[in-house]
């Protein structure tokens, strides 16, 4: 494992793990997930996983919950990250929910506390003193955002009067929209990127294609997964496989490689099972050549898939079909 070089208490690993997918039945992985979500979390921890990543809205504290007894004693390892959701985020709010998420990870602090989504309302300016409180006593040691533009994320460090050390977002090859300025920030500044998504929810993983379309109320509404845009990302995900084949690799490892040339950004996919967290992690090792990565590049900005409003005509069909 490979982890990124930055004056933090703990190492923070450049493959983490995401648990959105713990007690949230709508990813569709089955009743017996919750057991096998102990043992992902268990072989991450032996691979050098450091880094975990949930949030008080999953699963409605339930992926606090298990990931906090999955963890047990070795949490004192770990970079346990979780996140407030910012219904009404003034100072006290945030304090109390802190408190409430601790108690389901069963941690004395939580090491990254994050603002889910920037709210339209309330300024950061009170969230982060409820921030700043937090820290003062010893309950959270960073403070992070999550869905924040670069302006927003440099304010809401301004309000707290201390760094924000990561920005959590969307990124993968299909969504490189990070690389125009929040990565080039968090370089320059000594900063995070954290990757949700990073293999686009799977489409980048050459599982699924028009004929064999995704299962899971996430990934249906998702409208990467439209039988088109899966006819059309075939060409991005045959570049996938043809470098995967020349490091041994799963076109999955080859898309969080690209991610994690970047020094700052650390990607955090979740994981069905034990092989697939076996797998993953092992893409913090696969070094890139510089040809490599322009082919993927240049795959990727090919893809031109069917997004938005034009999509929304293309899912209703498709869920009528699904019928």
């Amino acid at each position: 494992m490979r982890y990124v070089r930055l004056d933090t208490p703990k190492p923070i690993s450049k493959i983490g793990l995401g648990t959105w997918q713990f007690g949230s039945p709508e990813w569709g992985y089955g009743p017996d997930y919750e057991r096998r979500a102990a043992e992902i979390v268990r072989r991450a921890l032996e691979l050098g996983v450091t880094l975990f990543d949930t949030a008080e809205l999953y699963g409605f504290g339930r992926s606090e919950r298990i990931l906090g007894a999955a963890l047990g004693d070795d949490r004192v390892k770990a970079v346990v990250a979780s996140k407030i959701f910012p219904l009404l985020p003034i100072a006290p709010v945030v304090q109390q929910r802190a408190v409430a998420s601790a108690a389901r990870l069963g941690v004395d602090g939580i090491d990254l506390y994050q603002v889910h989504q920037p709210n339209p309302v309330v300024a950061d300016t009170t969230t982060m003193s409820g921030m700043r409180t937090l820290q003062d006593v010893g309950l959270v040691g960073e403070v992070g955002v999550s869905n924040y533009g670069l302006r927003r994320w440099r304010f809401a460090e301004a309000a707290l009067g201390r760094r924000v050390l990561s920005n959590q977002v969307r990124y993968s090859m299909i969504d490189r929209g990070p690389e125009e300025d929040l990565i080039p920030y968090a370089e320059q500044a000594g900063r995070i990127v954290i990757a949700y998504s990073p293999l686009a929810q799977g489409f980048l993983s050459g599982r699924y294609d028009a004929m064999n379309p995704p299962s899971g109320a996430v990934r249906r509404g998702n409208p990467y997964f439209l039988p088109e845009n899966l006819a059309r990302g075939s060409a991005l995900i045959a570049t996938l496989r043809e470098v995967a084949d020349a490091h041994d690799a799963t076109p999955s490892q080859i898309a969080l490689a690209y991610l994690l040339r970047h020094p700052n950004v650390v990607a955090i996919p979740g994981a069905s099972g034990v092989e697939q967290m076996e797998r993953n992690a092992a893409a913090a090792e696969i070094d890139l050549a510089d040809d490599e990565y322009a082919a993927l590049v240049a795959a990727a900005h090919a893809f031109r898939p069917v997004t938005g409003l034009a999509a929304v005509p293309r899912m209703i069909r498709a869920r009528l079909r699904a019928r």
